[in-house]
């Protein structure tokens, strides 16, 4: 298991290394840093002050190297467009996107699970077709327009919720800003939320469903039959269990996504987290925030992959037993 980690640690590693480079060639040729960062009416002599200054005049590997150690203490520099450290922007803005990216997962798993053990145990009943086609549409459509037919319908229409913003925020100690104790925060992050779930929460009610239907087809569950056990029993004792794998694979690889794919979502209710930021920077070519978020995401991505790849082995015991024969 401890060979297994290492191993698993080692190449993410080297991912981490790969975006860090890509990261640090974007301050290489996506524009002039010296550019954005003085005006037109500054001298010749100050521009090359400036860019010795920042250090653009060494070699690239000795600049790469020091870009690495900075990134590593979570110094990016200072934002072309904000005149601020990209790190407290980030700060400011990662509480949002990750409260809004961790509800969605919940309403994804909360909602797609018992809709898709429903549609596999039940699959010729009228409910478990109106779910199917329910999952057809969170495929199908793309998340813009959702978010935009929710807003129309829902805040528009019915003035139920509100259409834009976060609403009002708690600090916890300076550290952590939440809506989720505020009412206005609460009903912000409903339409938001089901916006980033709903393509998620399909996939995995398609995929627990496919999983329900070929595990019940098994010998083992016409043995538990046999043997006089409950259905309640049987489906869930037994068949939802053995579905956990790949649920597992794809609630961790969908977190991923939700947190680098809620850029849409965050554009369409102005939602203010790192995603709006992210926008915002490539309008204003803004390379600091770029990178930054670029190596941030990375890393979410290497990680939640790791505990992943970690849970693998501690949930299916067949993947630790090729663990140490591989080891």
């Amino acid at each position: 298991m401890i060979a297994f980690a290492i191993k698993r640690f080692v190449q993410a590693l080297g991912v981490m290394l790969v975006v860090a480079l890509i990261s640090f060639l974007m301050f290489r040729f996506v524009g002039d840093p010296v550019n954005q960062l003085v005006g037109v009416d500054t001298s010749p002599e100050d521009r090359a002050a400036l860019r010795e200054a920042l250090g653009l005049n060494d070699p690239v590997l000795l600049q790469f190297g020091r870009f690495i150690l900075k990134a590593a203490q979570f110094d990016f520099g200072i934002s072309y467009q904000f005149k601020q450290p990209v790190a407290s922007l980030i700060a400011s803005r990662l509480p949002a996107t990750l409260e809004l990216s961790l509800v969605s997962a919940f309403f994804a798993l909360a909602v797609g699970i018992p809709m898709g053990v429903y549609t596999g145990l039940y699959r010729n009943t009228w409910l478990a077709r109106a779910f199917l086609a329910v999952s057809l549409s969170g495929v199908s459509l793309p998340t813009f327009l959702i978010g935009i037919l929710l807003i129309f319908l829902v805040s528009v229409n019915l003035g139920w919720l509100p259409s834009f913003g976060r609403g009002a925020v708690v600090d916890l100690g300076g550290v952590w800003t939440t809506g989720l104790l505020t009412k206005s925060g609460l009903l912000s992050l409903i339409l938001p939320a089901i916006t980033l779930g709903l393509f998620q929460m399909t996939l995995i009610m398609r995929l627990v469903r496919g999983e329900m239907l070929e595990v019940l087809r098994t010998d083992y569950i016409k043995f538990a039959r046999a043997r006089g056990l409950s259905r309640r029993a049987i489906n869930f004792g037994h068949a939802l269990k053995n579905t956990l794998v790949p649920v597992i694979t794809i609630t961790g690889l969908q977190l991923g996504s939700i947190i680098a794919f809620a850029i849409i979502t965050e554009t369409v209710f102005q939602w203010p987290g790192m995603g709006l930021l992210f926008l915002q920077a490539v309008q204003n070519v803004d390379i600091p925030i770029m990178a930054a978020y670029l190596l941030l995401i990375a890393f979410l991505f290497v990680l939640i992959n790791f505990i992943v790849d970690l849970l693998y082995v501690a949930v299916d015991p067949r993947i630790r037993l090729d663990v140490r024969s591989a080891g």
